[in-house]
Formats: C-alpha cells, sequence, structure tokens
C-alpha cells in the first residue's frame, strides 16, 4: 500500500463523521436527551482525531500522484488549500465538542448554549469537508469536475447529440 492508497482510506470518516454527529445531535436537541448530545459530541471528537492521519498522509499522496502524467498539479493545489481549512475547522469542532462534553458531564449552565454553538459550527464543517472530499475527487474523478457537468454541456453548442 502506498501513501495514495493510504490517503483514500482514512480521508472518509472525517467527512462522515460530523454528518452523523449532527444527526446525532438534532435527535439529542429534540428529544432532550443529554445521552444522545454527549454520543454526539464524542463522534465530533472522533473526527477531528480521523483528521490527523487523513490530513498528514496528503502530502505523501500528492509525492504519489506528481509523478503521474495525467494529474493536474492546479487540482491538487486546490484541493491541498481546502483540505487544509477543512482540517482546522474540524480540530475547532473537535474542540467545542470537548467542551461541550465537559459541560454537558458537569452540568455547567452554558452547556445547552454550547450544543447549540457546536451544532451551527458542525453545519459550517460539513461545507468544508464538502469543499474538501470534492476537490479531492476531482483529482482523479473528471466526471465530477464543474467542466463536465450537464448544464455546462448543454450551454455548448459544439455538444449535441444528433451527431
Amino acid at each position: 500500500m502506498n501513501q495514495a492508497h493510504f490517503h483514500l482510506i482514512v480521508n472518509h470518516l472525517p467527512i462522515i463523521a460530523p454528518v452523523i454527529g449532527l444527526l446525532v445531535l438534532l435527535g439529542g436537541l429534540v428529544i432532550k436527551s443529554e445521552i444522545a448530545k454527549r454520543t454526539a459530541f464524542l463522534i465530533f471528537i472522533f473526527g477531528a482525531i480521523c483528521t490527523l492521519p487523513a490530513f498528514l498522509s496528503g502530502e505523501g499522496a500528492e509525492d504519489v500522484l506528481e509523478k503521474m502524467s495525467d494529474v493536474s498539479h492546479q487540482l491538487i493545489h486546490e484541493h491541498e488549500e481546502k483540505a487544509e481549512i477543512f482540517a482546522w475547522a474540524s480540530y475547532l469542532l473537535g474542540i467545542l465538542a470537548s467542551i461541550s462534553l465537559w459541560a454537558s458531564w458537569k452540568q455547567k449552565a452554558f452547556a445547552k448554549l454550547m450544543s447549540y454553538a457546536v451544532l451551527a459550527f458542525s453545519f459550517l464543517v460539513m461545507f468544508l469537508a464538502s469543499q474538501a472530499g470534492t476537490s479531492g475527487g476531482e483529482i482523479r474523478h473528471p466526471e465530477i469536475r464543474k467542466e463536465n457537468s450537464p448544464l455546462k454541456k448543454a450551454d455548448n453548442p459544439k455538444n449535441t447529440d444528433d451527431d
């Protein structure tokens, strides 16, 4: 297994964890369950921890891909920039979730406010995860790139089905 393969294996958990955590946290807020909210906080913390190997393996994956002639260095650079922003946001979500877990556990007065702060911030992290994941996928999957979208092709008069 090379570094690019390892990166592909570990990069999905940090992207999926905020989605699962958000759903569990929403459920906990709706049913007013501290156990569900604490579980969500643990999921966010787990996601932040999983971000570390995904982020650290990116350089090795880049080294492998740069040796290939059919890979766009511009796409790699864009992914690297988006992944860095996502990683820092994921770490921050993990810290917020840790504080929220502690506040919930100790029944602090600000625990409910922290739950809503984590909820709001998790939406931002999910957006950044989507950006990082999509930009990474575009490196080796040209079918998902914007220039290959059906709407883009419909605007181009050269692309007709009459040929």
